[in-house]
């Protein structure tokens, strides 16, 4: 639907621009635009960067066990089909460490990766798992220490306090995720009855 929608707002901006007499600014706006998303670029090149690198790190020392093992009691909670496979345990862990850590990129290809393992054991490959709804629940939430992204995007646009985000992520994630987890809960109840 967006791969429609937004040539049409195109085509529709440029009609309107051609009608108004502003072809001028439209072309001032697309080098402007072109040139932000270029820093932008680089900007989360760099974060991306450093938070991978330190990710993988700490994926070969034994502090990734240490937060696996702080997190278990809540993984066998909110994935309790997933008890028995240890496998996805940690693949969800380390994924959920990522995010944690406001390592969005670094969690996606992990995310996947938890996605893939968690499909090997779903009875039906055509419909999501209790498991992989809860997994898409948590990651969408995405709660996070150190939302890296959203500061870097206020660094790269002159935000004079771009930590100033950190309190409200907090705030909105946290009531993210626990209203989500309590509707997937509430949804997976009323589907076994």
């Amino acid at each position: 639907m967006l791969n429609i929608l937004w040539p049409v707002f195109i085509i529709l901006s440029f009609i309107y621009a051609i009608i108004t007499g502003k072809v001028n600014e439209v072309n001032n706006g697309i080098f402007d635009a072109l040139e932000s998303a270029v820093e932008l670029s680089i900007t989360f090149l760099g974060t991306i960067s450093l938070w991978n690198g330190i990710m993988e790190i700490a994926k070969n020392t034994s502090l990734i066990n240490k937060l696996t093992n702080i997190l278990k009691p809540f993984i066998k909670r909110l994935f309790p089909e997933l008890k028995h496979n240890e496998k996805a345990n940690q693949e969800i862990s380390i994924n959920i460490i990522a995010n944690i850590l406001g390592l969005g990129n670094a969690a996606t290809p992990l995310g996947i990766k938890a996605m893939k393992t968690m499909q090997e054991d779903n009875k039906k490959n055509d419909e999501l798992s209790n498991s992989m709804m809860m997994f898409i629940l948590l990651n969408t939430a995405s709660l996070q220490l150190i939302p890296t992204n959203v500061i870097a995007i206020r660094t790269s646009l002159g935000s004079s306090n771009p930590t100033s985000i950190i309190i409200p992520v907090w705030i909105s994630s946290i009531v993210a995720a626990i209203v989500g987890v309590l509707f997937v809960k509430f949804l997976i109840k009323k589907g076994k009855k």
